[in-house]
């Protein structure tokens, strides 16, 4: 009993205990053992894909923090960055003018019409997620379902 290991297993020289030969003892055929085989390596084969994917959920979730920050970020330096074009061309045509206030009056324009362009195409946009054209392909078939519908029945009521 000794000789057995841990688990209760044979020798590594592949006696049985003395006890255990005495009984019949059935054989495995071989590719029984190659499916126990083929099980343990597709469960190493999962076990590591589970792992790998639990670690790069954590990577994305690092990732979007991440990105969020930046987004911010990049959102801060470009207001920034407009604000000192804003200046320059306020100086620039203050210089051309000879007058603050005539720059100041151009350049209050200049994103007033910008800004009136922004609109309209936001709108415009607004109006695209409306889906017209499917709105409008809805609309016809509706129409000619009714048209057929009452067809059909004027057909019926004559037939009677």
């Amino acid at each position: 009993m000794l000789e057995d290991g841990p688990s209760g297993q044979d020798d590594a020289d592949g006696t049985a205990p003395a006890d255990a030969a005495a009984g019949p003892k059935l054989a495995m055929p071989a590719w029984v053992a190659d499916v126990r085989r083929l099980g343990a390596g597709l469960k190493k084969l999962f076990a590591a894909q589970l792992k790998l994917l639990g670690a790069e959920i954590g990577l994305a979730r690092s990732g979007i923090v991440l990105m969020l920050f930046m987004g911010l970020a990049a959102i801060v330096f470009a207001v920034a960055l407009g604000f000192t074009l804003l200046a320059l061309a306020g100086w620039g045509l203050a210089q051309w003018f000879g007058s603050w206030a005539w720059a100041l009056i151009v350049l209050a324009a200049l994103q007033l019409v910008l800004l009136v362009g922004a609109i309209l195409v936001f709108r415009r946009g607004m109006h695209w997620l409306t889906l017209p054209a499917t709105r409008a392909e809805l609309s016809t078939l509706a129409r000619d379902a009714a048209k057929q519908g009452k067809a059909e029945s004027e057909q019926a009521g004559e037939q009677a």
